[in-house]
């Protein structure tokens, strides 16, 4: 195996030092961004999310509706994404409503604020 090498003349240790502290700073975010997008991989998992953070609170029959899917499918998806820490549930009778936690909010809207945006300007040309 060969051994990494640099050709730099020199290092900016401060520039190394700094960029150390502000991922050890950031850690946190790091894992809870890798862990919200892996689980966004998935096409399905990606509109599950997107339509629960649209409309706030969804339960499994509206996903199923919109995705055209079956529920035992959507299921799976929210079960997924549920276990992960990314969705909150809510029972009101025997409807389960989903919801995002809100420490992903932060770091799911701006990923569908991209949507959003194409897909009023494909509707308006």
């Amino acid at each position: 195996m060969k051994e990494n090498t640099c050709i730099r003349v020199s290092a900016d240790q401060n520039q190394i030092k700094t960029g150390k502290e502000k991922l050890e700073a950031a850690e946190k975010s790091f894992q809870r961004l890798a862990r919200v997008l892996s689980l966004a991989g998935s096409e399905v998992r990606l509109k599950v999310l997107y339509l629960i953070e649209e409309e706030t609170e969804l339960c499994v029959c509206d996903l199923s509706d919109m995705l055209q899917m079956s529920i035992p499918a959507i299921s799976q998806h929210l079960r997924k994404l549920k276990d992960a820490g990314i969705l909150k549930s809510r029972k009101t009778g025997q409807t389960v409503f989903y919801s995002l936690k809100e420490e992903h909010l932060e770091i799911i809207k701006p990923l569908f604020q991209h949507i959003t945006q194409n897909s009023v300007k494909n509707q308006t040309t």
